[in-house]
């Protein structure tokens, strides 16, 4: 649906969460490797509860969370310690992240605070041990640009990352620490974004300055943007954990059009009186229920939804319906979701068993009633919350906290926090910040040119070098004096085929295949070896470089050896070099490095094949 966004009133604003390329975590000396679950050493759990701010208030967002009565399972690695599990007050805040969120600052001309304090926000859903994230206010007032104007930057954090969610139970969640506490920097937009396009615009410029430092980690999981979307008659609405940047403009483009459609409703609702009436107990109309649903519940409860007929099961996003948005509120509360009349009977519900339902809450021919079946405390909170909802859909479009999904719509988190979250942390010192050893780095866009004007790359590869998660390598391989174009090549193309091919390209260090680079270079080491050599070195992460070579059987033949194999192969295509001449070179080069077997530069080769063929 094409809308005009500016007679709509659409303001947007983004928050990126990209974690930092760091030795070490924020406030310990643990390392920022992802670690995979079985490799925990140990587990313990906890049970979490919100904590007054300083001036004695509770966080609405964080209270409704800790209604939720859950388990909080924790593992724990070799590589972690006791500051991840609470047990430990946190170190000094890490200069490596603090100089590189400096940097970036720099880079959206942003200014920084005279002293950074670390704070405390209150997080009860479990990803954090201490029940609270540790965030440090560094710099304000920046700005980038778009092509439809400038965006500003309100402010950048630097922040722990949370622990990583890694099974949902029914009585809980399982985290693993070894993610607690990667260095986080956070930016944060003003409200200056005017359409989804200029969303993903400002997202896409955000990512590209984050990437220019070479010191932010790359990968699935390591940046995260959220999105905050309102147009004038509507409500702010967060919605968090965008994983895809070319997901944000349908994000933003479906959230307008939930609150029209949200818009619309409440307008119908007030037009005929709405009103929410008091949920009840319903069990004994299902007794003897062939729904499986209900028939495996302690307990049924309902509430009749006056002048909702009709209007709980129309789509206000794609694949979504008001229903939906009352089952994303049962679920907060453990239900498994609801049923409404707008959709039933359905589901094993009978005509028969619909009519004692809407006889049982008095529901008359406009009315609309939701059930929820499950435990008789879990029905209950469930029901309270489906019709809590219901009543600010009579109102219009509610200030929440949504979770983004991967087709592009939204669901229900918790409501939108407030300032009562947030209170100082007294075991970490403030820090001032020292701008005198920061420098700005070049942006993507440059290198992409340097690259193309000065190391003699083509443009194409030049971009894909800039851009890529090799970058700081290749800077490093030129500084060391290996061929651009070799370098290049090597970490853009054959580390790709290698990873097609199984190779477990992951455990290759960037000076591991530096070192092979510089074998290379040196002369030590045919180009056509290097995919081979790194494929040893991928298995047997011990091997030198030097070692490698020997176990991949590369190590180099002299001159007249590769003139013998040379002779060889012309001799058993004789044939094709008397009728072809020099038209025979570049199949019979292919057999020449293939009996080779990368021992030998296929310059080398080259200029002996051309010396043989012609002497025919």
């Amino acid at each position: 649906m094409t809308h005009d966004y500016e007679a709509l009133g659409l303001v947007a604003g983004l928050e990126i969460h990209q974690q930092l390329d760091t030795e070490t975590k924020l406030f310990c000396n643990c390392p920022t490797e992802r670690r995979e679950p079985e490799e925990s050493v140990r587990s313990f759990t906890r049970y979490l509860h919100p904590t007054k701010s300083e001036l004695g208030e509770l966080d609405e967002a964080a209270l409704e969370e800790s209604r939720v009565d859950r388990e909080f399972e924790y593992l724990a690695f070799d590589s972690t310690c006791l500051i991840e599990e609470d047990d430990e007050p946190p170190g000094r805040l890490d200069s490596e992240a603090f100089e590189t969120t400096l940097e970036i600052a720099n880079l959206m001309d942003c200014t920084v605070v005279d002293e950074a304090h670390v704070m405390r926000k209150i997080v009860v859903d479990g990803s954090n041990t201490s029940g609270f994230q540790r965030s440090t206010l560094v710099a304000t007032d920046g700005e980038i640009e778009t092509d439809d104007g400038p965006v500003g930057i309100a402010d950048m954090l630097l922040e722990e990352e949370s622990a990583a969610r890694i099974e949902e139970r029914e009585d809980g969640v399982t985290y693993g620490l070894d993610r607690l506490g990667i260095p986080l920097v956070e930016i944060g937009t003003e409200p200056d974004i005017r359409t989804p396009k200029q969303a993903r615009e400002a997202a896409e410029r955000i990512g590209m300055l984050l990437r220019s430092t070479g010191k932010v980690k790359r990968g699935l999981g390591t940046i995260r943007q959220d999105v905050n979307v309102s147009i004038e008659e509507g409500a702010r609405v967060e919605m968090k954990g965008v994983q895809s940047l070319d997901d944000i403009d349908d994000l933003v483009a479906n959230e307008v059009d939930r609150q029209i459609e949200l818009l619309d409703i409440a307008e119908e609702l007030r037009e005929s009186d709405a009103e929410i009436a008091e949920p009840s107990d319903v069990t004994g109309i299902f007794e003897d229920t062939e729904s499986g649903v209900i028939a495996g519940a302690e307990s049924v409860f309902a509430v009749r939804l006056e002048g909702f007929d009709g209007l709980v099961g129309r789509e206000i996003q794609p694949d979504r319906r008001l229903g939906t948005e009352l089952s994303d509120h049962a679920k907060r509360h453990g239900a498994g979701g609801i049923f409404h009349t707008d959709e039933l009977p359905a589901y094993g519900v009978t005509e028969s068993e619909v009519e004692a339902l809407r006889a049982a809450v008095d529901a008359e021919s406009g009315d609309a009633v939701a059930l929820v079946a499950d435990d008789t405390e879990i029905a209950e909170g469930a029901i309270e919350a489906v019709a809590d909802r219901a009543r600010t859909a009579i109102e219009g479009v509610p200030e929440e906290t949504r979770g983004a999904n991967e087709d592009g719509t939204s669901r229900y988190l918790r409501p939108l926090p407030g300032a009562a979250r947030m209170y100082p942390e007294t075991d970490v010192p403030p820090v001032e910040p020292d701008l005198s050893g920061i420098e700005t780095p070049d942006l993507l866009t440059e290198r992409v040119e340097r690259y193309r004007d000065e190391l003699g790359l083509d443009a194409g590869l030049a971009e894909q070098v800039a851009y890529g998660r090799y970058m700081p390598a290749f800077e490093a391989a030129v500084e060391r004096g290996i061929d651009p174009t070799t370098a290049a090549t090597t970490l853009e193309s054959t580390l790709t085929e290698l990873r097609r091919d199984d190779v477990s390209v992951e455990t290759l260090t960037d000076e591991t295949i530096l070192s092979v680079l510089e074998l290379v270079e040196d002369g030590d080491l045919a180009q056509e070896g290097i995919g081979p050599v790194l494929t040893e070195l991928a298995d047997n992460p011990s091997l030198s470089a030097e070692e490698a070579i020997e176990a991949a059987g590369l190590s180099g033949v002299d001159r007249e050896t590769v003139r013998e194999t040379v002779v060889e192969v012309i001799e058993r295509n004789e044939t094709q070099v008397q009728e072809e001449g020099m038209g025979a070179f570049s199949a019979l080069m292919g057999e020449c490095m293939g009996a080779l077997r990368g021992k030998a530069d296929g310059e080398v080769v080259s200029e002996l094949l051309r010396e043989e063929i012609g002497k025919r």
